[in-house]
């Protein structure tokens, strides 16, 4: 399985992704297994890394927060992360 999928009749991303808390900026570090790293500038405290995480791409893909949905993993490093109507494709986040 891919980091990334996308289900053309939905409109839907999927990203599996390992978040990396309390980095010094929010980017992009890279594959991780089979997920994308997002080193993410919050603490994993009170679901501030995850907040984080959903602006960074929320930002990213060009969509409102209410877009973006934690599927799995909310007090995990891996997650699963569904982006509804994305304006980007997921390669933008190779180039960020």
């Amino acid at each position: 399985m891919s980091w990334q999928r996308y289900d053309e009749k939905k409109q839907v991303l999927t990203l599996s992704l390992y978040i990396q808390p309390g980095a010094k900026r929010t980017e992009v570090a890279g594959l991780h297994g089979e997920a994308l790293k997002i080193r993410v500038a919050a603490p994993p405290v009170d679901g501030a890394a995850n907040e984080a995480l959903i602006d960074f791409l929320k930002k990213t893909f060009g969509v409102p927060a209410a877009s973006v949905t934690l599927r799995h993993g909310a007090s995990g490093r891996s997650k699963v992360v569904e982006i509804a109507a994305p304006a980007q494709s997921a390669d933008i986040l190779l180039k960020t």
